[in-house]
């Protein structure tokens, strides 16, 4: 059987085999892998001109949907994944991190577009303001960039590593060529077919090579971005290819590191949280195999506490059924390959140099179905290592399976410098009930780790965990980490887009960025906007309201009204010292008089006001004066249709500019509201 490619609209074999690949449980054959003969400058150009055109012609909302549904498509038909997950090793557990995990990056990704507007580009920040009469502003647009984002993943999430790594460039408007890790990348391949045969994505938008994909960076321009997951040392190599340094190409290295996790001196046994430090530990060695660049290489406990930690942690180790995990009762499978135990062997007698084996035994351990001559089967292994700050290569070598050591600390400083020893880390875990301890851990350890968990009773019901980064947060670290940041929500999406200044007059700025821009053209809007549906409406289209006269008794009402009875509305004898003349109008009763102002009550395409963004009160309202409403269209976000039977909408933004009889604005405000459309069927 031959694992192939799917480059340029076709699935092809490559020339020869590069590779031979077998199941990792029994050692049966599963067939082989060659990206040998592939033309890697077409297929970059292929994704940059075909999948790259389709894309930046969807806008934010487009892309967002697009995901979803395949997220739904996906997690509809993910029975057919786990069957083949179960060949890389895997257990059920470590599948459904690997799937299902990976189609929730999907569904997070998707919903990130709510948080951007009905256009292929962002409008980055506010506008600056750059002349003294206004005619004159700078802000910034982000656009999609028009190259392709080159992945290049680890063996040890076929599919995860993949859709964490797409969904982002997607939804930015950038196409993709991944390449997985040639030992695992039948299981990305049949993945991939569900893909392009569902015919969610635009054609180009997604290509595959599953094998060494050796050459594909060598035609990476400036507009590309290239991703590595993998080891520290493959990654740097990299990294530093002359044509990424020459093209200045965008290189994101998310590396394994040595991640720690810390017990703080007051989880003592007996505790809530000295139990969940075990737990957590002998998990974080065992799911996957240990096969985690997040996992924990690094176990510190207090001095005083560690035959304790050695003693807990033996013991629920020692429960662990290694084997097939298609047979009930097994709770770790194998690692990826043969290759990869001869590696973690080759760094387990290089570690048994300095440092002590506490459990387990690389030749002599049981497994429980499966093969242990032809599988990839290995015994968790755990050090001890009392003496870290002179038996060193505990902070310098990884075992990449389930290999962990014990490590003492005498104090908090002692530990952080131990954390430090790593030279940078993905995540560090601290284990503790007190926030002070958690609190001075956290600000004295987050310069050299990409993320930390405080882990404790309160939380640890529904915690993810040490090893679990999480879509909407960023993943990556320091140093041996890579230096690398990816994922966190809107900020991974916005590593696609090229972030451009702009400069000009506020009206040349509104029809670029599609946001009303104060100092751009108001035509009066006929009919009043509350009377538009959402088709109709015109940014920068404004109702210019009646005046009204503020008295004191608006301002002594409303006090009674809304209870707020602060000094500066309702006492003039206390404004001594204090910035105001006189008594001074709420600032709530300026934004209620204006609602009242610039609202049309009679039944229209308006549903609903549903909130209030950026408020601010800039100049005191004193009894006398004269106040009137700027109310602009700002900005037009549609919205999908839930089901047949929604009503098909969107949400207009508008902008509140309250002003006084000299002209000068005292109050602005952005109010949302949900308007219907005029056309239902969209």
């Amino acid at each position: 059987m031959k694992i192939q490619n799917y480059v340029q609209g076709k699935w092809i074999d490559g020339e020869g085999t590069e590779l031979e690949v077998f199941n990792a449980i029994n050692g049966d054959f599963i067939g082989n892998v060659s990206s040998a003969g592939l033309d890697y400058e077409a297929i970059l150009d292929y994704g940059r001109k075909v999948g790259g055109r389709a894309l930046r012609k969807m806008t934010f909302q487009e892309r967002g949907l697009m995901l979803k549904a395949l997220a739904l498509h996906l997690i509809s038909i993910k029975k057919k994944f786990y069957a083949l997950s179960a060949a890389t090793g895997a257990t059920k557990i470590d599948s459904w991190i690997d799937i299902e995990g990976g189609i929730g990056n999907l569904f997070a990704n998707a919903s990130l577009r709510r948080q951007f507007p009905d256009l292929p580009y962002y409008v980055d920040g506010e506008a600056a303001p750059l002349s003294k009469g206004g005619s004159f502003i700078g802000h910034h647009i982000m656009v999609p960039k028009q190259g392709i984002a080159v992945h290049i993943n680890a063996f040890n999430f076929p599919i995860w590593g993949m859709l964490e790594k797409i969904a982002v460039n997607l939804m930015a408007g950038v196409p993709a060529v991944v390449k997985p890790s040639e030992y695992t990348s039948y299981l990305t391949e049949l993945m991939v077919r569900e893909i392009i045969d569902s015919k969610i994505l635009p054609e180009g938008a997604l290509q595959l090579v599953t094998g060494k994909g050796h050459g594909i960076i060598d035609h990476v321009n400036y507009q590309d971005v290239v991703t590595f997951t993998g080891s520290a040392h493959t990654g740097m190599k990299l990294k530093n290819q002359s044509n990424i340094i020459q093209n200045s190409v965008p290189f994101n290295l998310e590396a394994d590191s040595l991640n720690a996790s810390v017990l703080g001196e007051d989880a003592k046994p007996g505790t809530p949280e000295f139990d969940l430090f075990i737990k957590e530990v002998q998990r974080e060695m065992t799911v996957k195999a240990g096969q985690k660049c997040t996992a924990i290489r690094r176990i510190l406990v207090p001095e005083n506490l560690i035959d304790d930690v050695q003693g807990a942690l033996n013991a629920r180790l020692a429960k662990n059924t290694i084997g097939d995990p298609s047979i009930e009762g097994v709770r770790m499978g194998a690692l990826a390959s043969r290759l990869q135990v001869e590696r973690v062997k080759e760094n387990v007698e290089q570690l048994m140099q300095s440092q002590e084996i506490v459990f387990g035994d690389m030749e002599n351990f049981e497994i429980t179905g499966g093969s242990k001559e032809k599988g990839a089967f290995f015994s968790p292994i755990l050090f001890r290592n009392n003496n870290p700050f002179e038996n060193t290569a505990v902070h310098n070598i990884e075992a990449f399976g389930p290999v962990s050591t014990l490590i003492p600390y005498k104090d908090l400083d002692d530990a952080v410098e131990l954390v430090k020893m790593g030279k940078g880390s993905l995540v560090t875990s601290i284990v503790t009930a007190d926030d002070n301890l958690a609190t001075d851990f956290v600000v004295e350890a987050a310069h050299t780790n990409g993320r930390i968990l405080v882990l404790n009773e309160a939380c640890a019901k529904e915690s993810t965990g040490h090893g679990s980064p999480m879509p909407l947060l960023t993943h990556g670290g320091p140093g041996r980490a890579g230096g690398g940041e990816e994922m966190g929500g809107k900020r991974g999406v916005l590593h696609y887009l090229q972030r451009t200044a702009i400069q000009g007059h506020p009206q040349t700025i509104t029809a670029i960025t599609k946001q009303f821009q104060v100092g751009a053209n108001q035509p009066e809007a006929n009919p009043h906007v509350f009377r538009q549906h959402f088709e109709e409406l015109k940014v920068g289209d404004t109702v210019f309201t009646h005046k009204h006269t503020v008295i004191e008794s608006d301002i002594n009402n409303f006090a009674q009204v809304s209870g707020d009875n602060f000094y500066a509305h309702v006492d003039a004898t206390s404004l001594e010292g204090t910035i105001f003349e006189g008594k001074v109008a709420h600032g709530y009763y300026i934004l209620s008089k204006a609602a009242g102002m610039f609202v049309d009550p009679k039944k229209g395409p308006v549903l609903l006001n549903y909130g209030i963004d950026e408020c601010r009160f800039i100049k005191p309202v004193y009894p006398g004066a004269t106040i009137g409403v700027r109310f602009t269209v700002k900005e037009k976000i549609d919205q999908e249709k839930k089901s047949e039977d929604d009503v098909a909408k969107g949400i207009v933004k508008f902008l509140v500019d309250v002003y006084d009889e000299t002209g000068e604005t005292v109050a602005l405000a952005t109010i949302l509201t949900m308007v219907k459309k005029l056309d239902q069927s969209k």
